[in-house]
């Protein structure tokens, strides 16, 4: 009879290892926006790019998929006599759609060792904005420098900018900020909006150094709110614009016509007039457009940049020397880049985008990517040559972090060993959920070992009481 019993005791015990096997890790893994968590579905993303260049300009042409375009930014809907704010940067995506796509791209000539190896990560240093361990607001404003920059949160930054990269308050002297700056120690990012440039033919051209900084001169975009009145301080004229406001049918759509009126530019507005018999959900953009002008004026789209059919299509073009040595990085024919890619879809701002490995640009060079050149005002495109790339959700990671015991590869960085070669996007996206999460994972992980030793010890015990019953019998 006791023998019989045996195939219960162990069925037993496997059933109790098969849950304690496969419900290890459920539940933890989840979007927690009180923690600035939000895990986007899926990982990854293909990005696809084809670059040319003429004997003056640069030509960078992007695709990628995207369910549908959000062009609208920041919007400004009348509602019971009032003004009220959609669209201002939140954990994940906006519930309203409110929030522009973007596709962005950081250049850099040589003069930032690091980055051709590790891409993106080194901008990203300790208590990042949205990070679950965000810096103080208040703090960052005081800071005697970064509050100079009218910033309150920690943004990109590249490692020498600080005396210990896991303190965000440890900027150098302003003096050798600007030495690195002249050396050419900062990196080009190419910023392409979709609510806040892409109508005017722009895209915002900036760069990172010790934050995330303005080209000189004048961006594609301004604030279009009176803090005083609450209200905006610019409408649409009818009479250049043809309506008087957006409606908020019109900014929920799945389409939009790009042929027609979806923002406010300079050249379509006038004075905000209170008086005016406004109606409810009429909708104007929180976001002037115009004409970018300096340095900061300096990317421009071929054409006007399209969703079509679920993809979008966007063209950049700039000099290939722009003048501005502090803000751009050149390019120079027989030139060799390193280039790293990020894009932001489905409403989301912040730091839940998609980016990737960094790849190498040659004009007339081999290289990841090979800039094409021609004769004439404008690329002829063709189909044979895209180079797709595969984009990855990055998760909370810092540099701190990767260059810290914490991390098993801290040693290869310091040796200098390349991450593309030794890490699929796929593995670290994954990296960079549990990252998000590795205190729970950790604590899981100690629950499952916990029950499996139990498992074993109450299989033991049942065995050892069966075969000393054996033998007493």
């Amino acid at each position: 009879m006791r023998l019989q019993h045996m195939p219960v005791v162990v069925a037993c015990f496997l059933t109790g290892l098969a849950i304690a096997w496969f419900s290890q890790g459920r539940g933890v893994v989840k979007s927690d926006p009180g923690r600035h968590i939000w895990i986007p579905d899926p990982l990854t993303m293909p990005l696809r790019v084809q670059v040319a260049y003429n004997d003056e300009r640069i030509f960078f042409r992007y695709r990628w998929p995207a369910d549908k375009p959000h062009v609208y930014h920041d919007m400004l809907r009348y509602q019971d006599g009032l003004w009220v704010r959609h669209g201002a940067s939140r954990v994940g995506p906006d519930p309203d759609g409110t929030y522009e796509d973007r596709v962005t791209m950081l250049v850099d000539d040589g003069r930032v060792p690091e980055f051709g190896r590790y891409g993106g990560y080194i901008t990203v240093g300790a208590n990042m904005r949205f990070f679950t361990t965000q810096a103080d607001k208040d703090e960052v404003a005081a800071h005697p420098h970064l509050g100079t920059l009218g910033t309150n949160e920690v943004q990109k930054h590249l490692p020498a900018t600080r005396s210990n990269m896991a303190d965000w308050r440890s900027l150098k002297s302003e003096q050798e900020l600007a030495e690195q700056r002249a050396s050419g120690y900062f990196l080009d990012l190419w910023h392409w909006r979709a609510g806040r440039s892409n109508a005017v033919g722009m895209s915002d051209d900036q760069l990172v150094a010790e934050h995330r900084i303005n080209d000189a001169g004048r961006g594609p975009f301004t604030d279009n709110w009176d803090p005083q009145r609450q209200q905006p301080l610019f409408m649409f004229d009818v009479e250049k614009a043809g309506i008087d406001a957006l409606r908020w049918q019109q900014v929920q759509a799945d389409e939009v016509d790009f042929d027609g009126i979806y923002y406010l530019s300079e050249a379509l507005a006038k004075p905000f007039d209170p008086e005016h018999p406004w109606r409810q959900d009429d909708v104007i953009p929180r976001r002037l457009l115009r004409e970018g002008q300096g340095s900061r004026g300096d990317i421009t789209v071929q054409g006007q940049g399209r969703w079509q059919s679920g993809w979008w299509d966007v063209t950049l073009v700039r000099a290939l020397d722009t003048g501005n040595p502090l803000d751009d990085k050149a390019f120079h024919p027989q030139g060799r880049y390193d280039l790293a890619f990020a894009v932001h879809r489905d409403a989301t701002g912040s730091r839940w985008h998609y980016v990737s490995h960094p790849y190498t640009l040659g004009l007339g060079r081999e290289a990841d990517l090979s800039a094409r050149y021609f004769d004439g005002d404008q690329p002829d495109w063709t189909e044979e040559g895209w180079v797709e790339i595969t984009l990855f959700y990055p998760g909370q990671v810092s540099w701190p972090l990767l260059t810290s015991r914490a991390h098993a590869g801290a040693p290869d960085i310091a040796a200098g060993v390349p991450v593309r070669p030794r890490h699929s996007e796929r593995q670290l996206a994954i990296y960079g959920v549990e990252m998000e999460f590795n205190a729970e994972i950790i604590r899981q992980w100690w629950l499952t070992l916990a029950a499996g030793l139990i498992l074993i010890l109450g299989l033991w015990f049942g065995l050892h009481r069966h075969f000393v019953k054996g033998e007493a019998s």
